[in-house]
């Protein structure tokens, strides 16, 4: 009995895999993780000046990242659009303050403007530069493959010198593409198999009494086997915690404490977000080749049986 093909001739396997390639792009195309993409994303910090300079280029979405709206309603800089940082993250899992899956991060960022052909300037304001460094991060997470830059200085620096104002933007939303850059993060499994790995360096930015265990906040306290602690406000400047220091001074304080870009590095703080603001430098300013973030950090390490060290970090 001859066999049924359905139309499909067995002896045309090119035409059937093409078939079958653009089903499969159909279906999947927004969800694969695409490497090619995060090779195309440029993150940067810009000055004021940088932000005059690019102010008449239709597609710069300027967003603030302000927390609390009366700050946006008061002054805020032309043309930017007001989304608070912390719409990023929501509880996941049993756990709180967990980003958001690809498709919901996508969707907030269209709502505020940005599209595939947007260059994004971020800014935030008050005692953390963290807001701005975590949305270029999730730029990059979904995908994103245009310019990102962060205002160096942050709102403060920026209306010292240059106009603000009270107008709202106009703009028209569109959809925003994402893929799944996984190559940038690591699952608590991956880091179960790296601690103690040679060549691999956790790096740990919270402030040393967390990272020690000495303050009572998880039901485990204290840091991952073998980090080094470099509390993230050790880049920037004192008097203005949205200002990076020199790069120089920045790799200077890398180099003494055991860092360098042979090394495996993977960021990891309390919830995920402290680890942007390094992951962001090393990466994108300093050319470190391979840094991750653990996104899980503190929160879910701690719910783990995993090994757990305190007191101060090993001597190198």
């Amino acid at each position: 009995m001859r066999k049924r093909t359905f139309g499909l001739k067995l002896k045309q396997p090119k035409f059937l895999l093409v078939a079958l390639s653009l089903l499969a792009l159909l279906l999947f195309g927004q969800v694969f993780p695409s490497p090619s993409n995060a090779a195309n994303l440029s993150v940067k910090f810009v000055s004021p000046a940088w932000v005059a300079e690019n102010a008449s280029d239709p597609n710069l979405r300027i967003l603030d990242l302000r927390q609390n709206p009366i700050d946006y309603f008061v002054n805020h800089l032309p043309n930017a659009v007001n989304i608070a940082d912390n719409v990023l993250r929501a509880p996941k899992n049993g756990l709180p303050v967990q980003y958001l899956e690809l498709d919901q991060l996508a969707e907030k960022l269209s709502i505020a403007g940005v599209t595939d052909k947007s260059r994004v300037l971020v800014y935030a304001d008050g005692d953390s530069i963290l807001g701005s460094s975590m949305f270029a991060y999730v730029l990059e997470r979904i995908g994103f493959q245009n310019e990102v830059a962060i205002l160096d200085g942050g709102y403060t620096g920026y209306s010292a010198t240059q106009p603000v104002t009270k107008e709202f933007p106009k703009y028209i939303p569109e959809k925003l593409s994402f893929r799944d850059n996984n190559a940038i993060r690591v699952t608590i499994d991956q880091v179960k198999d790296l601690i103690g790995k040679p060549g691999v360096r956790f790096i740990d930015p919270r402030p040393p009494r967390a990272f020690q265990g000495e303050v009572d906040i998880f039901t485990r306290n204290g840091h991952i086997p073998g980090a080094r602690n470099i509390p993230w406000p050790t880049f920037t400047e004192a008097d203005n915690l949205h200002k990076l220091k020199p790069l120089a001074d920045i790799e200077k304080l890398l180099a003494e404490r055991g860092i360098d870009k042979s090394q495996d590095i993977i960021v990891t703080c309390t919830t995920g977000r402290e680890a942007t603001l390094q992951y962001v430098v090393l990466k994108h300013l300093l050319g470190y080749p391979k840094v991750r973030i653990y996104e899980g950090s503190w929160t879910e390490y701690s719910q783990s049986d995993l090994p757990v060290e305190t007191g101060p970090e090993r001597p190198l």
